[in-house]
């Protein structure tokens, strides 16, 4: 039986390409606002940046909270403003210009939590739950009623986010994007359009990435909840790799898109410019650059056909 490798052991030298974050991610062609996060020292992977997502996410939000809480066109809110609407004790900072009418806020039980709306933004009929974390919400975005955010969230600048979305907390989304399904731990950067009903857990979306409708991730094995959780295991140059987290859904690099109705099994590691047509199962492994993928079953006889008896 070969050696299982211990990813997380590995010097980022000695980390194979496939697994490196600037294989995937051009930050200096596409300057990404939270690329500091990628390049911590601890980080040796594109992987490991998952791990660090909840402790990037509670700094950076306090930090730019802090900065921006004092000024004066910032109105600060709490639980006496929004009674009947809320639970427990919280602040809400809301800049001058921005709406702030959420249908419900859970805030904590133990110790105050911060919500901050940016300049020209509108949360209108959105829960909102600070129980677990703050929340950013940057400028110029609509937040749709129906929508549910969880921090620790950061939300950049004019970004749609349509009714029925849930972010689940350990979110980062960057600038300019179109959501609607459920995210969780997660980085979607600048662009990222996901614009209907999809899952995206523990994964990192590249530039301009996409989901059609209906795509989805799977982040944990489908055997996890009979034999328990077991880190996953990839392969690459007759070499595995222990990647030390049983919980990983999709790696999807610059440009790159999933169609409708299709569906990655965890560990799925998407090259810049690639694209999958509808209706495909990605199993795990590893795919493009500059690559398109195509589930034809009439051509290739995945299908059986078999006559109807009646």
């Amino acid at each position: 039986m070969a050696e299982i490798i211990n990813l997380k052991s590995l010097p980022a030298n000695e980390i194979p390409e496939r697994l490196r974050i600037n294989f995937y991610f051009d930050f200096t062609k596409n300057p990404f606002r939270h690329q500091d996060l990628f390049t911590q020292p601890k980080i040796n992977s594109v992987i490991a940046v998952l791990d660090e997502i909840h402790p990037y996410a509670c700094r950076w939000i306090e930090k730019a909270i802090s900065e921006r809480a004092e000024a004066n066109s910032v109105r600060i809110l709490g639980p006496q403003d929004f009674k009947g609407r809320c639970i427990g004790d919280f602040a809400a900072y809301v800049e001058e210009g921005a709406v702030f009418e959420p249908a419900f806020i859970k805030g904590s039980l133990k110790e105050k939590k911060s919500i901050f709306v940016g300049k020209q933004t509108v949360v209108a009929g959105a829960s909102i739950f600070l129980d677990e974390g703050d929340i950013y919400i940057g400028e110029n975005n609509s937040v749709e009623a129906g929508t549910g955010i969880k921090g620790p969230t950061i939300i950049g600048n004019k970004n749609e986010i349509r009714q029925g979305t849930y972010l689940r907390g350990d979110v980062i989304i960057g600038d300019g994007g179109t959501f609607r399904g459920e995210i969780k731990n997660g980085v979607m950067m600048d662009k990222a359009n996901f614009p209907h009903p999809s899952y995206v857990g523990d994964s990192i979306c590249g530039y301009a990435t996409h989901f059609g409708n209906q795509a989805t991730t799977a982040n944990l094995g489908i055997y996890a909840g009979i034999f328990g959780k077991k880190n996953v295991v990839i392969e690459i140059a007759e070499k595995k790799y222990d990647i030390g987290r049983p919980k990983i859904g999709i790696i999807l690099g610059d440009y790159s898109q999933v169609g409708c109705n299709s569906v990655s099994d965890p560990g799925v590691f998407v090259g810049p410019n690639t694209i999958f047509y509808s209706l495909c199962r990605i199993s795990k492994g590893f795919y493009g650059p500059n690559e398109v993928l195509k589930n034809k079953p009439l051509e290739h006889g995945i299908i059986e056909r078999s006559p109807l008896r009646t």
